[in-house]
């Protein structure tokens, strides 16, 4: 009798319903003609795994997270993949998807918390702010001997902004070992390639000057951005906060969106719809909303 692998079932389950949100992100934006597709994309396998595996989260959503492990997406401007997770996780009615940048709508071309949207801890509109108030979050779980762990995420183009490195000096002056944060290196940013517009050199070394644990991994392998997770879930309790370096390709699934900045804030037209939605499989018993 031949027995199918428990753990190979689950990676094929996570990448296909990666490949259903990737189907969400373009139908969103191309539905309003805007938002940012080309990040959202690149970070869809990272977000599947965090919320579909890795992260302890409970979609009866409370602002506190006691007791469970809590995300902030400070790269704000990639909300469709975050609000597809969130909706494909029942936070929220996949349905509500179909709102995106609409007139009223809860679901907002960047998460703001005015409208209590579940899931949504942090209005990140503006760039860099993120890894402070996940900083503060894991300090109050240390402070409430709460066990659980805090994640974030933020683009590498993002670390232009110099918030972010006063927060990577806090960070390991108060030793948050309760904290991971992701920095999506995928090379552009809305202005061009990030080595042209402001080089960030060596991450790692810069990372580790700092003090911090630093791990990579390949953010469009599902089967290492599983491992990859659990491995830095391993690094916590440390002294030192965790910072994993994600190289990923935006517009990553879709072949005429790859590996270029030109998709970071376009949305296709009608044409590149169909096209996109006819690479990405849709999942079974789910489908479109």
């Amino acid at each position: 009798m031949h027995f199918i692998n428990q753990i190979t079932v689950e990676i094929n389950h996570l990448k296909q319903t990666a490949s259903q949100i990737r189907r969400d992100i373009v139908r969103m934006v191309h539905a309003v003609q805007s938002g940012h597709p080309g990040g959202s994309l690149g970070c869809t396998d990272f977000l599947t795994a965090l919320y579909f595996d890795v992260m302890q989260h409970n979609p009866q959503f409370s602002m506190d997270g006691v007791n469970e492990d809590i995300f902030f997406l400070s790269n704000g401007h990639i909300s469709p993949v975050f609000y597809s997770c969130l909706a494909r996780s029942e936070y929220f009615p996949v349905s509500e998807l179909a709102s995106f940048r609409k007139i009223n709508s809860r679901l907002q071309g960047h998460p703001t918390t005015h409208d209590h949207l579940p899931g949504v801890r942090m209005a990140s509109g503006s760039l860099g702010q993120g890894l402070s108030v996940s900083i503060g979050a894991a300090l109050t779980k240390k402070l409430n001997n709460d066990s659980k762990t805090v994640f974030a995420l933020l683009g590498d183009g993002e670390l232009d902004e110099g918030q972010n490195w006063e927060a990577i000096l806090f960070a390991a002056h108060k030793k948050v070992d309760n904290l991971i944060a992701t920095i999506d290196c995928n090379g552009q940013q809305i202005d061009g390639p990030t080595k042209d517009v402001m080089g960030l050199g060596s991450l790692k070394a810069k990372f580790e000057a700092f003090d911090w644990i630093v791990t990579e991994m390949d953010g469009n392998n599902m089967e290492e951005v599983v491992a990859g997770l659990n491995h830095a879930k391993s690094l916590l309790g440390n002294q030192k906060p965790v910072v994993i370096l994600m190289k990923t390709e935006m517009g990553k699934g879709i072949d005429f969106m790859e590996g270029t900045h030109e998709w970071h804030g376009i949305a296709p037209n009608d044409d590149q719809l169909a096209k996109a939605l006819a690479q990405l499989p849709e999942l079974e018993n789910t489908g479109d909303y």
